[in-house]
């Protein structure tokens, strides 16, 4: 039934083949690097803590002292004490160095002190409450790898080593065109036949999710010339080429004879629901994908293809979602012979559940979902089976 289609899998694979990562890397400051891809391994010039220091506020002691000490000195964050003197305690405060002498650090509020003496009212471990030296990260040691993605706690931890720049990737310049007369954007008018071009919204949107630099052509009027010439524009400015619409095999799809005419067009069509036709090809050194005009099946294939396309192609080296087994709270008695992703909700019980209808042309159900089910060509689901759910969370990183 599905003779003449890739599967997801090929299909996949083979886009990933051709990806490759751009090759200009920039030197951003660490402050302004959050979500760009790491383009060298990066390690830590320092130990960290760079000297042994108190996890809590509270005293610092030597154990063989006793319980009973006069208080000494106070010792603050940023600053140094004096080596702790025989029978003596240091105030010390979280964060601040261990005054040498001290073996362990007692809590506060296991306490009971004047301004003059402390008394310890249970007795401290060995090492209690001290960060030793280098616990963290040792001098020398890889912090962040290369092909990450820098997250706000990456960045945060670059920092904290005196890293004040990063190497990143030039960002991937993605190009976005839409075919079809009858699209209009919000705010005019609507006449009979149109409809509002949503897919422009969303598509511009997941490109920004995914850290591109974007470059926006618009709509392109359903002929063979004007679609050849956005692509050849986009093409010679953009490192890949995205578009949505016009990509089947009806009078007025014109995107494919356009790559076709342009440049090469390496693949076709996916047996996948949503989202069967799906082009692949290269217009020059510029990469092109483009994707069916029906909102669902925009976005679904954008998720499945283009995301791990671009994350390849930016340089990012973990690029598969993490899919989790979950409860299907329904039945889907009637599946179809091409791999289907289902757009399902988490329930108050810790289950999926389905959207009444997965037509592909209601937008309203990827809104509603928290993911895709990924159920495999001709399974059956009943209420209870494990499914292989992949939530936004994961397709959007």
């Amino acid at each position: 039934m599905n003779k003449g289609l890739l599967s997801v899998d090929e299909a996949l694979a083979q886009m990933l083949a051709h990806a490759r990562p751009v090759r200009e890397i920039e030197e951003v400051p660490t402050l302004e690097a959050t979500k760009r891809v790491l383009a060298r391994a990066q390690r830590s010039t320092m130990d960290v803590p760079p000297l042994d220091n108190s996890a809590m506020d509270g005293y610092a002691v030597r154990i063989a002292d006793g319980l009973k000490l006069r208080v000494a000195q106070k010792i603050m964050a940023g600053s140094v004490g004096s080596a702790l003197e025989p029978g003596t305690a240091a105030r010390i405060f979280t964060g601040a160095p261990i005054p040498p002498g001290a073996d362990a650090i007692v809590m506060q509020e296991h306490t009971t002190a004047t301004a003059e003496e402390v008394l310890i009212n249970r007795k401290p471990a060995p090492g209690q409450w001290i960060r030793r030296v280098a616990s963290d990260i040792a001098k020398g040691a890889e912090i962040l790898p290369a092909g990450k993605r820098l997250l706000p706690q990456d960045t945060g931890l670059a920092a904290s080593v005196g890293i004040r720049t990063l190497p990143v990737r030039r960002k991937l310049r993605l190009g976005l065109f839409f075919t079809g007369d009858e699209l209009v954007m919000p705010g005019e008018p609507l006449a009979p036949g149109r409809i509002y071009n949503s897919n422009r919204f969303t598509l511009r949107g997941l490109v920004e999710v995914f850290g591109c630099e974007l470059r926006d052509y618009g709509s392109v009027p359903d002929t063979l010339e004007a679609t050849r010439e956005v692509l050849r524009k986009s093409a010679a400015e953009c490192d890949v080429v995205v578009t949505s619409g016009g990509v089947s095999v009806g009078e007025a799809d014109y995107v494919k004879p356009a790559v076709e005419a342009e440049g090469r067009l390496l693949m076709w069509r996916i047996a996948m629901k949503p989202g069967r036709p799906l082009a692949f090809g290269n217009v020059g050194d510029s990469f092109f994908i483009g994707l069916p005009g029906n909102p669902v099946s925009s976005f679904v294939t954008f998720l499945i293809f283009v995301r791990p396309f671009l994350l390849r192609a930016q340089g990012v080296t973990d690029i598969e979602p993490h899919a989790i087994a979950a409860r299907a709270d329904f039945d889907w008695r009637e599946p179809d012979s091409r791999r289907e992703f289902l757009r399902a909700k988490w329930n108050r019980d810790g289950g999926l559940e389905l959207y009444p209808t997965q037509d592909s042309a209601v937008l309203t159900s990827t809104a509603w979902a928290d993911g895709l089910i990924d159920n495999p060509a001709g399974r059956a689901i009943a209420k209870g089976d494990a499914v292989r759910f992949l939530p936004y969370a994961e397709l959007y990183r």
